[in-house]
């Protein structure tokens, strides 16, 4: 569903989830004017840039949901990888679901979950990526595809989205391959086996990122050789911290 401007393609989905549709639909805007990010902070959405969001009805049990932004990063990765070429040395994926171009960061997902009026679980995956602009962002620089030397517009980067995303969650296939998303979501990791802090409202940690555990959560080792699990934080690598980047 490709629409001008709405105040939040989630916002949409969510709508329509309300009003019965079944799922697997994709809702576009040239432009939002109440974007949404994590933690309630706005996304800025100008024109010229990608903003999508997939409706998914019941799509997997609830336990196997913790890995889905997991998922959605790969996509998003593996998308812009095969619609730009030359862009695969220089993309990472910053846990859990950044993408990083040359360090900075590129795109942003937003997952929702919400019952709606008929008994289902409705679960919205938005998707922002910055092509031709890019805000100034105080928590983690930003940039654009434009702005690091690729131009595509939005409506030809996202067909290659939706193709990827529909391959990644077939081979999630509700959770049982998982496996085989965290091995090629290591391959892509930024900073895996470097320095993190992992901020949390009242305080962080700081320690190494290590690995990713059967549920997708990151596993930082503490500097006394303890291995804990982080469900949900702001990751930011060392030397930004120390910046206050």
């Amino acid at each position: 569903m490709p629409l001008v401007s709405v105040d939040s393609t989630n916002n949409e989905a969510l709508r329509q989830a309300a009003g019965g549709d079944v799922g697997q639909l994709w809702i576009t805007a040239q432009q939002q004017t109440q974007g949404k990010a994590r933690r309630g902070r706005d996304w800025v959405s100008r024109r010229g840039n990608l903003y999508a969001s997939l409706l998914l009805i019941d799509p997997a049990p609830v336990e196997a949901l913790t890995a889905l932004p997991l998922v959605v990063s790969l996509a998003l990765h593996n998308a812009i990888v095969a619609a730009i070429p030359g862009t695969a040395d220089l993309l990472r994926i910053k846990w859990p679901n950044d993408i990083l171009l040359s360090g900075r960061k590129l795109s942003g997902i937003l997952l929702e979950t919400a019952p709606d009026p008929h008994g289902r679980s409705a679960v919205v995956i938005g998707c922002g990526i910055n092509c031709s602009d890019f805000p100034e962002n105080p928590l983690y620089p930003a940039t654009s595809l434009a702005a690091q030397g690729f131009s595509i517009e939005p409506e030809s980067l996202f067909p290659y989205l939706a193709r990827a995303m529909a391959q990644g969650l077939k081979q999630w296939n509700e959770g049982r391959g998982f496996a085989h998303i965290r091995s090629d979501w290591l391959d892509r990791a930024a900073n895996l086996g470097g320095q993190i802090v992992a901020r949390f409202p009242d305080h962080q940690i700081a320690g190494r990122f290590v690995d990713l555990d059967t549920q997708g959560f990151l596993l930082l080792e503490t500097p006394d050789g303890k291995v804990r699990p982080i469900s949900a934080a702001d990751i930011f690598f060392e030397k930004q911290d120390e910046s206050g980047a």
